[in-house]
């Protein structure tokens, strides 16, 4: 069996190199990585000519797709059962295909395998962000070793607070073409796609081997979301339509965790601060009423 490894790549090159190089250097051969470069960067082109893996390809696109464009096509060039949407600035470990190919041999036909993952910042070193605590302790399910999820209960687990880390999950390929992105949603994507693919009775396994680096920068597009406030704003609309949907579905203790999205309410009190220091009063109002307001 082989791993598609699609790279929708944009930003930094060095960091992609890197994430390539994880790739090649993986223990089980059965991968192959097709990197789409969604930018301009010179000496790119040139650098993946380099490489003789024939396991390895490169294209660049005529015009810039963006983000949710980039990730479409990556979705629709995957050949194989499985795929992994790669961040272009992470980090796999040499055990992660190794890794989520045994999860699939006790699985068979599984939608999607969240591994093992520790957190990396900008330099690469291994970090322990008050965000990435809070999935560990508070809302991650405790699995011993691994565990098949699924239905109302990873529903529910999720939108109290979305543990995943969505470049390190491998996915089955059908179900991923199946149900798309979504072009209203920008930095919640994530979690709509993995919720529909829950309504529609997909199942995750969660491993917790360690095999992936997820690299969190201080600065992001998202972090200057979540100062602003847009990125609430976001949120606040996804929830309400989510908890109205869990109650079509008959889930009522998930429509329950969309309402309340406790989590999400917790990550904008702690934003609130800077939001007051840098004087954003659209900001401060959109946080405000995320945190404090009714969750309907």
């Amino acid at each position: 069996m082989i791993v598609d490894i699609m790279l929708p790549y944009y930003g930094s090159v060095p960091l992609m190199q890197a994430a390539v190089r994880s790739v090649m250097a993986q223990s089980d051969p059965g991968w192959r990585l097709t990197v789409v470069d969604d930018g301009t960067e010179p000496g790119v082109p040139e650098w993946f000519a380099g490489i003789t893996d024939e396991r390895v390809s490169y294209q660049r696109n005529e015009h810039n797709l963006g983000v949710t464009g980039n990730y479409r096509k990556c979705v629709g060039l995957a050949e194989h059962e499985y795929l992994v949407m790669m961040g272009t600035d992470d980090i796999m470990h040499p055990n992660y295909v190794e890794t989520v190919r045994s999860v699939i041999e006790q699985y068979p036909g599984v939608c999607m395998i969240q591994p093992g993952v520790e957190v990396i910042d900008a330099d690469g070193t291994v970090v322990n962000t008050m965000v990435d605590e809070a999935k560990r302790r508070l809302y991650a399910p405790r699995v011993d070793s691994r565990e098949l999820m699924g239905g109302e209960d990873l529903a529910a687990s999720l939108l109290r607070g979305c543990w995943f880390y969505f470049p390190s999950i491998c996915w089955r390929t059908d179900a991923l073409k199946a149900v798309d992105f979504r072009d209203e949603f920008q930095v919640i994507q994530d979690l709509a796609l993995v919720i529909d693919l829950i309504q529609r009775g997909e199942q995750m396994a969660v491993d917790n081997t360690l095999c992936f680096q997820y690299r969190r920068h201080a600065v992001s597009k998202s972090a200057a979301d979540a100062v602003n406030g847009s990125r609430f704003t976001e949120a606040r609309a996804y929830f309400v339509d989510v908890a109205r949907r869990m109650d079509e579905q008959n889930w009522p203790r998930a429509a329950r965790a969309a309402r309340r999205y406790t989590s999400s309410r917790l990550h904008a009190i702690t934003l609130l601060p800077a939001a007051v220091r840098s004087g954003q009063m659209s900001g401060i109002r959109s946080l405000s009423r995320h945190a404090f307001g009714p969750g309907r």
